[in-house]
């Protein structure tokens, strides 16, 4: 095993981050620690993921050292908890901007309403210094996460949106402090205070962060959800007594009891009782499921009518929907090729400002009007205020998180952001036959006798053989046998032969059983049932064919009934323009009776597993984009060899490696909600991009006063404040529309 595929994972919150540029920061800093593979900061929900073999305590020294704070998250954080956190930070912001907005709006009241003595007069010498004392105590309250982030910023020789908030509220006051001591020497149209206008951007900017944190906390509320379905307690049988314990706590192999109306805590078979569980949270299905001794049960889910007792088979970080919530934390903090391009401009993008406010300064104090100091004062500032890179940083990881939880509230689990991104783009579709179009459930259909065999003979034969095989169709034989009670025989010098059959010895004769292929290999003629065969297959049945000592002995035919849904997804895949091929090991006459029921043109038969990723390749290098939906274990390099790979998973199964997206429930009408949700989901990152690029290319010239040599027009540093916090407001919320995507079917 590679060291890639060896390496652990290790989430950690990071706070302090306040725009794209810190990224780029964080990330830089974790991927410094000795033993990391690789790194992915989220910007959206202030959160990192870590491969390798990285001792944690170091990473999260190492961002420390980058100057953010860092936490190392274990375990299923308490959704509770988390939005506590979240409403206590929504709560603080908004007092801040209470107080900063407060102020700011008293001394425009006062200014407009002629109450404001004149800078230099009797009255402004001791009104001035007064406000300027107040203002100084609220930048500190309302505005020093800004200033400290911005120091530890340019001690580590970067920049951000900190410095930018700090460099244009805080030159605002050292100005009016300036004017105010200096306002004998000052010509009279330079004397203006901009008290007001640094208290009220830090109001407009922390009014934003509010409105933005409030509306970022709904991004989460899939995972939130996820989170909430797993139990704090179980219920165990220890020394024959019923026992509460906390989840974590809870064994392998321990016996559990769940009651009605009550979430099963772990993973497990049911032992004992029976009843119906509602799966909706890990499949989209609102239908219930009964449950009977045998059958498995996931943690998570709802138990409805019946008590029953089970056996633990996984726990912790293993159950399924540890699985799922893993999966989704992996898909919304990737990063799909869109977003590295605004992870590279914001990387700069501040830089870039500072100096064109610098310049912006020179511009007017050389050339502009009188008072020049005063106009190249305020158009700099406006500059460094409206240019804040947020809207752009949050552009894509925002649109991920809510496209990835729609999903999984729908039973789909997007692995990769770059599935997200690519799925709306597939020309072309490989639809494996078992398990995706079928059901996947064979059945014995038909067992036929030759040279005077009995049928249970046959069925016997063919049963004892199979025992040794995976096969689906082998586990249909092997329930047609248990059914009629045959007893099985003991199989030496078993071998399956891939894609073909099996062979063996039972009682010292040979024995042959599989396709026709497999009789040619062995030189058993079977050309008088070519007729037969062919019947058999045009009714949709896959019939096997079994020899003993060298001479047909029967055959047995097993049909696998196509999903009820397949014909309709088939449908609205085409609707899409979609190019659609089903790949299979079956024989050609069978593979086209299945394919013509679910309206599915192009066939591929009596295709080998390993061959199926080479029909994918052949497809590429023909143009096409290439989805590939099959079973994820059979079909691993066939889905890792498409563009998209989708694996139809189960509840249980749900770390399919190979697979890009697994659609839990199974349901090939899924696979058109996928591509519907990349198509929205990229649309919806291109508008917030356009929004963030169109936004900060029309404000930047406007700020540094380009419209007012012609139109007179010079933008205010306060509208500047507010225009710069509604544009991440914008963003975050044009991304949740997301959250209300409805699919084909839904109501």
């Amino acid at each position: 095993m590679s060291r890639e595929e060896s390496s652990e994972e290790v989430r950690l919150s990071v706070l302090g981050m306040s725009c794209a540029g810190c990224v780029s920061a964080v990330e830089g800093a974790l991927s410094s620690v000795p033993g990391v593979t690789s790194v992915s900061v989220n910007f959206a929900d202030h959160s990192a993921q870590v491969k390798g073999h990285a001792d944690p305590d170091q990473l999260v020294r190492a961002v420390k050292d980058a100057g953010y704070d860092a936490a190392l998250v274990v375990g299923l954080e308490d959704p509770a908890e988390e939005e506590e956190r979240e409403l206590q930070r929504y709560r603080e912001l908004m007092k801040k901007a209470a107080v900063a907005g407060g102020f700011g709006a008293l001394l425009m009241i006062m200014e407009y309403a002629g109450g404001m003595p004149d800078i230099g007069s009797g009255a402004g010498q001791w009104f001035w210094p007064e406000v300027a004392v107040i203002t100084l105590g609220i930048l500190v309250y309302s505005g020093w996460h800004f200033y400290t982030g911005a120091v530890k910023a340019l001690s580590l020789g970067q920049a951000n949106m900190d410095t930018l908030i700090a460099l244009g509220t805080g030159s605002a006051w050292l100005y009016s402090c300036i004017v105010i001591d200096y306002s004998g020497v000052l010509p009279s149209l330079a004397k203006h205070a901009y008290f007001e206008a640094a208290v009220v951007i830090l109001a407009f900017i922390n009014l934003g962060s509010g409105l933005e944190t409030r509306a970022r906390g709904k991004t989460s509320s899939a995972i939130r959800r996820l989170i909430g379905l797993q139990p704090r307690m179980a219920r165990v049988i220890r020394d024959g007594f019923e026992t509460d314990i906390p989840i974590e706590q809870v064994g392998l192999g321990e016996t559990l009891r769940v009651r009605p109306g009550e979430k099963i805590p772990v993973d497990g078979v049911l032992l004992e009782g029976h009843s119906t569980v509602d799966e909706s949270m890990l499949t989209g299905e609102p239908i219930p499921v009964e449950k009977s001794e045998g059958a498995e049960v996931v943690a998570g889910t709802m138990n409805q009518s019946g008590s029953f007792l089970f056996k633990a088979t996984r726990i912790g970080r293993d159950t399924a929907l540890a699985q799922i919530i893993q999966s989704v934390r992996q898909a919304q903090s990737s990063k799909p090729e869109i977003a590295r391009l605004a992870d590279k401009i914001s990387g700069i993008f501040v830089p870039v400002v500072v100096v064109i406010s610098i310049l912006t300064f020179l511009v007017w104090y050389a050339f502009g009007p009188v008072p020049s100091l005063g106009y190249a004062f305020v158009t700099s500032m406006t500059v460094l205020v409206i240019a804040c890179p947020c809207a752009l940083g949050l552009a894509t990881p925002i649109s991920v998180m809510v496209g990835v939880g729609r999903a999984a509230q729908s039973g789909i689990l997007i692995r990769k952001g770059e599935a997200l991104q690519t799925a709306g783009k597939l020309t072309c579709l490989v639809l494996d036959k078992t398990g995706t179009v079928t059901e996947g459930k064979p059945t014995v259909a038909t067992v036929e006798v030759a040279d005077g065999h009995a049928e249970a003979d046959v069925l016997r034969w063919a049963a004892s053989i199979e025992s040794g095989s995976e096969h689906p169709l082998a586990a249909a034989i092997l329930s047609a046998a248990k059914e009629k009670r045959i007893p099985l025989e003991k199989v030496a010098k078993f071998k399956a032969v891939a894609g073909h059959g099996v062979t063996g010895q039972i009682g010292g004769q040979d024995v042959v059983f599989g396709n026709k292929a497999l009789m040619e290999q062995h030189g058993i003629d079977i050309s008088r049932y070519d007729g037969r065969l062919e019947q058999l297959s045009s009714l949709g049945q896959t019939p096997m064919l079994l020899a003993v000592k060298g001479r047909l002995a029967g055959i047995v035919a097993v049909s696998d009934p196509i999903k009820k849904d397949s014909a309709a997804a088939v449908e609205r895949l085409q609707r899409l323009g979609i190019r659609l091929l089903m790949v299979t090991g079956d024989n050609e006459t069978t593979a086209r009776a299945v394919a013509e029921q679910a309206g599915i043109a192009e066939v591929r038969a009596q295709v080998l597993p390993k061959d199926k990723a080479a029909v994918v390749k052949e497809l590429q290098r023909q143009g096409e984009i290439v989805g590939m939906v099959g079973d994820g274990i059979n079909d691993a390099p066939a889905l890792a060899q498409a563009d998209v790979g989708m694996a139809i998973g189960t509840g249980t199964d749900v770390a399919i490696e190979s697979a890009d997206v697994v659609i839990i429930q199974g349901s090939l009408l899924k696979v058109p909600e996928v591509v519907g949700l990349s198509k929205a989901t990229v649309a919806n990152i291109r508008q917030n991009l356009f929004g963030a690029f169109f936004y900060n290319t029309v404000s930047i010239p406007v700020a540094a006063g380009l419209l007012y040599p012609v139109f007179g027009i010079l933008l205010n540093p306060m509208i500047a404040g507010a225009a710069m916090a509604l544009s991440s407001v914008t963003v975050v919320t044009n991304a949740n529309r997301l959250r209300w995507l409805k699919f084909g079917g839904e109501s």
